[in-house]
């Protein structure tokens, strides 16, 4: 059962070569590996209807490559907001921390006549 294909596949589709599934059965399995090896993917249709994609070794190795790294920066970015964040709460966890800020919220503001809205940098 074919699944509706969104708009970003199809403009990724229409960059692929394209082999309609009947032509396993006229060329044989062979015949549709030997454009998968010439394209390095290959779109297989079935009344013009992208049914599959089929990868050669060195596509999927690349794909699967890609994908690794992308999850391996995305932990390494996690790890350094981790630490980030570590450090900021390391403040609290000082032993004169709770009287810190009893006295720092016991000081009056003063705002000088002015409103202040949000964080300034």
């Amino acid at each position: 059962m074919a699944t509706a294909i969104q708009p970003a596949s199809e403009e990724l589709f229409a960059r692929l070569k394209r082999k309609p599934i009947s032509d396993v059965k006229r060329e044989g399995w062979r015949g549709v590996m030997n454009a998968v090896d010439a394209a390095g993917k290959l779109l297989m249709t079935n009344h013009e209807r992208p049914e599959a994609v089929i990868l050669s070794l060195r596509e999927y190795s690349l794909l699967t490559e890609l994908a690794e790294r992308v999850q391996r920066d995305d932990q390494s970015k996690l790890e350094q907001l981790t630490r980030a964040f570590d450090e900021e709460l390391a403040v609290l966890k000082q032993p004169d921390a709770s009287d810190r800020l009893r006295q720092a919220f016991s000081v009056p503001l003063d705002l000088h006549d002015e409103v202040i809205s949000g964080q300034s940098f």
